[in-house]
């Protein structure tokens, strides 16, 4: 059997985050976007789950068609069944993260970020698996004062700390 692992870079607009998952049921595109739409009410998003049988369709969701396409060319570069692609923009993955941890359909979170993204992906004659991803960079060091400092005033800046 061959075996083919690739990188796949994974590419979204400016400003918005990303969302991969690993799900295993078509029901999961109504159900995320109902977790979107009801847990952050007014953000901007697009869906897309690519189904892996019968037509083997990529379905889609969103409210934005700018953010549905960015989700579609993730979910077409990747290529690979059960997995899903929702790109957020006006909030945060940690606005609904948990929710989408909960769904009932969703086995597994690779990434929420604004990074880039890389997905480390498998195929053989059945199809395609998404291994894992490259989110972001690698640390070049270890935060001194000044850098915590930064990063505590960003979080007050974002509003998740007082």
């Amino acid at each position: 059997m061959d075996t083919t692992i690739s990188v796949v870079p994974l590419f979204w607009q400016e400003g918005a985050n990303i969302i991969v998952g690993q799900s295993h049921f078509i029901k999961t595109v109504e159900d995320l976007a109902e977790i979107v739409s009801s847990t952050v009410p007014g953000a901007k998003y697009g869906l897309a789950f690519c189904e892996a049988s019968g037509p083997c369709l990529i379905r889609t969701e969103g409210n934005d068609p700018a953010l549905v396409a960015d989700a579609v060319r993730c979910a077409q570069a990747v290529a690979a069944g059960h997995t899903f692609f929702l790109v957020l923009k006006d909030a945060f993955p940690i606005n609904v993260l948990t929710q989408i941890k909960a769904c009932a359909e969703v086995c597994r979170i690779f990434c929420a970020t604004a990074n880039p993204v890389q997905a480390l992906v498998a195929g053989t004659e059945q199809g395609k698996g998404i291994m894992g991803v490259i989110d972001g960079s690698s640390p070049k060091g270890v935060e001194g004062d000044a850098d915590k400092a930064d990063r505590r005033a960003m979080l007050r800046r974002f509003g998740y700390k007082f």
